[in-house]
């Protein structure tokens, strides 16, 4: 199976937080996408839901982080796959009409299904990030203000940690992972602010990434899911990977590093042109040329 192949055959979910649109107003727009059953279903988080005629349940809660939890939400679709990437663009569209708003204090979380994972697997999954991770907090325009509390960039003793132990079963990635035995982390766990969170392998069987920012972009919302599917794929397909030499970000040469990165995981052609304009938007440099620009 190749890269792509991998990519189409992964399961993910994602998170949109939005301020200005209330809980219910949120899963009446998403019925009116989906079609379904719209109910209140209450509890500690508020929750409205829609469960689709397909019977996946998609779900408007609240989020202490977004301030007024009487006009704001965290939208959670259920389990998708790429074959579904039309649904949460179109959902995305409808929001934005119905009031959503991307703020400084929004994010976009990405779920990837780990039940196909390896602990092998997962640590090189954490080292291809690691060692990416400057020029793939670039390309999502991850604030300082979001990197020093709820997105964490990743810690070097839990690399060093994976290098020195080389896990082999899941319970030596978790004692990697938190420098201790801890097999049921508590949801709110403080692991969990990175911007790659491991703490779900063992909550949710997902890996979590959490350093995009929020948006009501329908083509922002899928060059993120694409390119943490692609990542992902990248891992399960590498025999080894490295996290040796992390690089540092070079504002000369931004654009183009990144293209060279997205070429590694497969995201070539024409079907993926628009998820490599996102993704290389807020890059500096050239796409073309690493040291210089092209001539006039």
């Amino acid at each position: 199976m190749n890269a792509i192949e991998t990519v189409k055959n992964l399961t993910f979910g994602t998170a949109l937080e939005y301020t200005g649109i209330t809980r219910q107003r949120d899963a009446l727009a998403i019925q009116s996408v989906l079609g379904g059953t719209v109910a209140s279903n209450g509890g500690a988080y508020g929750e409205w839901a829609v469960t689709a005629p397909d019977g996946r349940k998609w779900k408007a809660v609240s989020d202490g982080s977004l301030g007024d939890s009487n006009n704001s939400a965290e939208v959670v679709t259920p389990i998708l796959r790429y074959a579904d990437m039309e649904t949460p663009q179109a959902v995305v569209r409808v929001l934005r009409a119905a009031g959503a708003k991307a703020t400084s204090a929004t994010s976009q979380h990405v779920h990837v299904g780990a039940a196909q994972f390896t602990p092998k697997q997962l640590a090189n999954l954490a080292r291809i990030f690691y060692k990416q991770e400057a020029l793939i907090l670039a390309s999502a325009g991850t604030t300082e203000q979001r990197l020093s509390h709820y997105t964490k960039r990743t810690d070097a003793a839990f690399i060093a940690r994976l290098e020195a132990t080389k896990p082999t079963t899941l319970d030596a990635l978790n004692r990697a992972w938190f420098n201790g035995h801890n097999p049921n982390p508590a949801h709110y766990e403080s692991h969990r602010y990175h911007a790659l969170n491991l703490n779900n392998i063992w909550r949710t069987g997902t890996v979590e990434f959490r350093l995009f920012e929020g948006t009501t972009h329908a083509g922002e919302v899928k060059a993120n899911i694409v390119l943490c599917l692609a990542i992902a794929a990248k891992a399960l397909l590498a025999r080894s990977a490295s996290a040796k030499q992390p690089r540092t970000l070079n504002t000369a040469s931004a654009k183009y590093d990144f293209r060279v990165f997205m070429l590694g995981l497969g995201l070539i052609g024409e079907e993926f042109k628009n998820v490599r304009k996102h993704l290389l938007k807020r890059l500096t440099g050239d796409a073309a040329w690493k040291r210089q620009t092209r001539a006039a």
